[in-house]
């Protein structure tokens, strides 16, 4: 599932990529109850391009209005600029018969924006899980949807006071981190790692932590969040960036979907349990 590290890596190709373009026709074969009405999406321009938790937002122009195009990727979507020959009675095949938009993992496309230019940007989503919604800036903005998420993770106005402030004591820590109300943006791959690099158990109640403790949870989340979208996010699974290419950072994991191999610090095998019906992976010894 696309975390703020992969979230964030679509929104910097994005910014380059498409900001400034002019929609000329949506393409769609989600069944309509997942899908708001984007007929006012032709004809807009594309303004800006930002992020919110795990939330890409277009902002659009059109007729002297702004709009709000929003998509979060949920577990398999992820954006990608390319051409396709669309027909009605089959899936969208890449012009360039080659090459990682030709990836099976790119080829599940249900959402295509055409661009007054020729060129277009396609939402693969195995699943179809993703969320979109689209209407004026304002209407969308005020959405409760936005009201239930907490600080991002990365935002300079979540401070250490601010996390220590902000954690409930009666959840484990690997739950707290998870929770989009709390902060967002963190998911499964980025909360194991850092837990992991803050030597935290993940079942740890918070009441339990010390604020020496809690500093070290911090420092690590903005730590191993910033390294991820440095190196483009993780391909664990179905992420793959812009250009369908796959991110940097699964090669630097060291305990997320690394159960029974040994910790890279001290030599333990990796468990795996869960917690809150979430698998958590960690190292018995180093995480106390």
């Amino acid at each position: 599932m696309p975390e703020l590290p992969e979230v964030q890596t679509m929104v910097n190709d994005l910014r380059r990529a498409v900001v400034g373009r002019r929609i000329s026709f949506v393409w769609s074969d989600l069944p309509k109850r997942k899908l708001p009405e984007l007929d006012g999406l032709a004809g807009a321009r594309i303004e800006a391009v930002s992020r919110r938790g795990k939330n890409i937002l277009f902002l659009l122009s059109r007729s002297g209005k702004k709009f709000l195009f929003v998509v979060h990727p949920r577990m398999t979507g992820h954006f990608l600029l390319g051409r396709w020959a669309l027909s009605k009675n089959s899936r969208p095949r890449p012009l360039a018969p080659s090459g990682p938009l030709a990836e099976k993992v790119n080829s599940y496309l249900h959402l295509i924006l055409a661009f007054a230019d020729g060129g277009m940007l396609g939402l693969s989503d195995a699943r179809k899980f993703s969320k979109l919604l689209f209407g004026p800036e304002k209407e969308v903005s005020a959405l409760e949807y936005f009201g239930g998420l907490g600080p991002d993770a990365l935002s300079p106005s979540l401070t250490l006071p601010e996390f220590r402030r902000r954690i409930p004591k009666n959840k484990p820590i690997k739950a707290v981190l998870l929770d989009q109300a709390i902060v967002s943006g963190i998911g499964n791959i980025y909360s194991d790692e850092i837990l992991y690099a803050a030597g935290i158990d993940p079942r740890r109640r918070a009441a339990e932590l010390t604020e020496e403790e809690a500093g070290r949870i911090y420092k690590a989340m903005r730590l191993i969040l910033r390294e991820a979208v440095k190196v483009r996010g993780t391909s664990f699974s179905d992420f793959r960036d812009l250009r369908g290419r796959r991110g940097g950072y699964g090669e630097r994991r060291l305990v997320y979907g690394l159960s029974n191999t040994p910790c890279r610090r001290c030599r333990t095998p990796i468990v795996s349990i869960k917690i809150g019906g979430r698998t958590s992976s960690f190292c018995p010894v180093c995480q106390k």
